[in-house]
């Protein structure tokens, strides 16, 4: 019997749909598509239609909003390129701004399409009941970059946000945004989160719950996007939109203002709707191949500004890129491993560095207690290559930090890659992956992306709150999945990263006095890593760094008296240190997604 959400997917299907699955099928191949079907027909944990609908804000909240007493009411102009839009869009998008909750706006639509009897009567009207609604007919169509350039020249306010045409605001969107503005003068641009909306305004869905600004994401996608707003001031000294980069001219943008931005703010609340229909890029990508092209060249002309080297590629899926960094010169990496005893282990995990393509590395074995003779007559075998040392802790017990700290001390190589005996590498560039990106100047750690065996994921980055302290998202997603908006498998920085297979800046490494080492086994990487961050340093996951890890997915629990003790006193050891982030959230998260799976769902 077929499984009922395909018999209720296909009830729902329409003859564009069908169009829409056999352009995916051409563009995926059949076993991708399949792979992609299954995601779109997957049932959400939590709903998001009725969850948007519960926590919009109410008439309540908007009243309340409406009589708050600001420090200063900057004026947030609102920028719009209209050409031939439809009356009942264009109405509802003017009605979104003049609903919203703060009142120090104006609305600059530039009309590129003048001839338009219907849009000229529209415009004329609201512009006669509300003296903050402000059009202006151009002489011909500028295009998309022409258009909007035009809005730009328009505008008067202190800040300017970016609105197409058919799509709406929330009506606390600049409420939120103004509040932000507020607490930090430094603030030179914000963006919020934002969903689809059915053409008809009938169902809100894929809600894009957005992380803090996060520099190796918008290199791979632009997940800014909507709703962006920015400092007149920052907008002239970039200039607007370039008609070179139409089809993704916003990127460009983006790009361009959060470089020299002071601070680049994020609103976490859904605040934009984009419409959807036929014609649109939300619900077609194929049918602006352009635009994903002109992508590409927003990302290469922003390395290079940034003085960045880098490669620029599509990938399958539209809209999404990725960057390869060069490996600079041929720095020795130390490879440091703790063992105890596993020598088949131990020996899985250094053949498979055989293949490995980087050439310049070390391995450093550091023992710890072993009593198994087949593991000693293993490490005599081992101490026969000149690149690997067995070096002895000599202290009883296991305590995971201590261990690297010593091991450490032995290393020669500018960068320290810290390797579980458990990880078995899957392809021979991964190694380089690692070390090209750490070779970044603002780069302090980078991760990998681990498997279990049975090709399902078991580590694609970790979530500061996730279970309680931390968690690794996306545990048991399948390899060919990619999961929340591809976030299993792009680039992207995080809080943290799993020191299962996690390479570091030797001197970031000294610099923050290595692993805390109260913390014996559990979130010592988490640990880490948050202090790396907390020193300016970016700690990237890179997802095309793929290895095993051969880490039972049913192992034993924290059971014994000793383990609960010393498990709970790292716990609060974490608490007190990070109690902050815990409280106000994982700035590469987002507040609106669960902290009790690994999935990215919505929080309820």
């Amino acid at each position: 019997m077929a499984d009922n959400r395909w018999i209720q997917f296909a009830k729902k299907l329409k003859p564009y749909y069908i169009k829409k699955g056999l352009r995916y099928l051409k563009h995926f191949g059949v076993k991708e598509f399949m792979v992609r079907l299954a995601e779109r027909t997957e049932p959400e944990d939590v709903p998001y239609d009725p969850w948007f609908q519960s926590h919009r804000a109410t008439e309540e909240d908007l009243k309340r909003q409406r009589s708050r007493r600001w420090k200063e009411m900057p004026k947030i102009s609102i920028v719009v390129p209209a050409f031939h839009t439809p009356e009942v869009f264009l109405r509802q998008m003017i009605d979104s701004v003049i609903a919203q909750s703060y009142g120090n706006w104006e609305l600059c639509i530039a009309n590129g399409s003048p001839q338009d009897e219907t849009m000229q009567r529209v415009l004329r009207e609201y512009a006669g009941k509300d003296e903050r609604v402000r059009y202006r007919d151009l002489e011909e169509n500028l295009g998309i970059a022409g258009n909007t350039n035009a809005a730009f020249e328009m505008a008067r306010g202190e800040f300017v946000g970016l609105l197409d045409h058919d799509d709406l605001l929330a009506p606390n969107a600049l409420y939120e945004i103004v509040s932000v503005i507020e607490q930090d003068s430094a603030v030179d641009a914000v963006y919020t989160d934002e969903d689809k909306v059915r053409t008809d305004l009938s169902e809100h869905f894929q809600p894009h719950f957005k992380p803090d600004f996060n520099l190796d994401l918008l290199r791979s996608n632009n997940y800014i996007c909507h709703f962006f707003v920015v400092r007149k001031a920052l907008m002239e000294k970039v200039g607007g939109f370039r008609k070179e980069f139409d089809g993704a001219q916003d990127y460009d943008y983006i790009f361009r203002c959060t470089e020299q931005a002071r601070q680049t703010a994020h609103v976490p609340e859904i605040l934009y709707h984009w419409r959807v229909h036929e014609a649109s890029t939300a619900d077609n990508p194929a049918s602006k191949m352009y635009a994903f092209e002109a992508g590409k060249r927003a990302i290469e002309e922003h390395l290079q500004r940034c003085g960045e080297q880098g490669e620029v590629t599509l990938r399958k899926d539209l809209g999404f890129y990725r960057v390869k960094y060069p490996v600079h010169g041929n720095p020795l990496v130390s490879v440091l491993i703790p063992n105890k005893d596993q020598s088949a282990t131990l020996r899985k995990c250094l053949d498979s560095l055989k293949k490995t393509a980087y050439p310049n590395y070390e391995i450093i074995i550091i023992e710890n207690n072993s009593t198994e003779e087949e593991t000693f007559v293993y490490y005599r075998e081992l101490e026969q290559d000149p690149a690997v040392r067995v070096v002895r802790w000599e202290q009883k017990g296991f305590n995971y930090s201590a261990l690297n700290n010593f091991g450490a001390g032995f290393a020669r190589g500018e960068y320290l890659l810290f390797l579980n005996n458990d990880i078995e590498a899957i392809k021979s560039g991964w190694m380089e992956e690692l070390l090209a990106n750490c070779q970044r100047e603002q780069v302090g750690i980078v991760g990998a992306k681990l498997y279990y065996p049975d090709d399902t994921v078991q580590h694609a980055g970790t979530i500061v709150g996730l279970g309680g302290i931390a968690g690794h998202a996306f545990i048991n997603l399948p390899r060919a999945r990619s999961g929340y908006l591809h976030k299993a498998s792009l680039q992207m920085d995080l809080s943290a990263v799993t020191a299962a297979c996690m390479m570091m800046k030797r001197q970031v490494f000294e610099q923050l006095g290595g692993f805390e080492e109260q913390l014996a086994v559990a979130f010592n990487d988490v640990d880490l890593c948050l202090r790396t961050v907390q020193a300016g340093y970016l700690v990237v996951y890179n997802p095309e760094a793929e290895l095993y890890h051969h880490e039972s997915k049913s192992r034993g629990a924290e059971d014994s008296e000793e383990k609960v003790r010393r498990f709970q006193r790292e716990i609060e050891f974490m608490r007190t240190r990070w109690i902050r982030i815990l409280k106000d959230g994982d700035p590469n998260y987002n507040k609106n997604l669960t902290l009790s799976k690994w999935n990215y769902s919505l929080r309820v």
